[in-house]
């Protein structure tokens, strides 16, 4: 950490704050999108309302291509 701190300018201090800092943000991150797919599955098992691979992958494949549309529909 010492030579590393060294090499970036920093403290150890410094370091090991940014590190932990960083991995409570990635963890919140991770934590609200398994939240995100708790209530998307329930809301599914609920309603039963989908888009299926294929329009999904339609969809996916037309914004890699730059352009600006809506996600699919969800039906039943």
């Amino acid at each position: 950490m010492k030579r590393l701190g060294d090499a970036r300018h920093r403290s150890v201090h410094w370091m090991m704050k940014e590190a932990i800092r960083q991995f409570v943000e990635r963890e919140e991150q991770r934590e609200a999108f398994r939240q995100d797919g708790i209530r998307a599955w329930e809301a599914y098992q609920s309603n039963g309302l989908h888009a299926t691979l294929e329009e999904a992958d339609a969809w996916l494949s037309r914004l890699e291509a730059g352009e600006d549309v809506e996600p699919p529909h969800c039906h039943v």
